[in-house]
């Protein structure tokens, strides 16, 4: 197939109802198990899984904290300023579970967390807050 340690290609098709209507979807997976060891809902899980990387970081760095407009050119400071985008988006996740355990219904999200973070609050001193607190109350949105 040409990738080093492929085993198994798989065609994986889904349908999905969003705007009043079904569309098909068909994907194609690459994997390095055996078909014994990946089953069909094995599969499915890894391309959740895939989606939920997606979804949760690559798409909140790049839509919340704007990783994508960066200009940052030295190795050491993009290294540097990359762990504290994912800490905050970090940060953020966690606040936003919490606010989704407490109430499911919520349309509480990374930029929500931003905001209240930056808000007039006092976006500093929440930011000294949460560095020298023994319990931060950072998560609560």
């Amino acid at each position: 197939m040409g990738f080093p340690g492929a085993r198994l290609v798989a065609r994986l098709e889904s349908r999905t109802y969003r705007d009043g209507a079904w569309h098909a979807e068909r994907v194609f997976l690459i994997c390095s198990r055996t078909l014994d060891a990946l089953q069909a809902e094995g599969m499915l899980a890894l391309k959740r899984r895939y989606w939920v990387i997606e979804s949760r970081l690559h798409h909140c760095l790049d839509i919340t904290l704007r990783e994508d407009w960066s200009r940052v050119r030295n190795p050491n400071s993009a290294r540097i300023l990359g762990m504290t985008r994912r800490l905050v988006v970090s940060l953020a996740n966690a606040a936003v579970d919490r606010a989704r355990q407490r109430n499911p219904k919520t349309k509480a999200n990374t930029k929500t967390f931003r905001r209240r973070f930056l808000s007039a609050h006092g976006g500093s001193q929440r930011l000294r807050a949460l560095v020298f607190a023994k319990h931060p109350h950072i998560l609560d949105l």
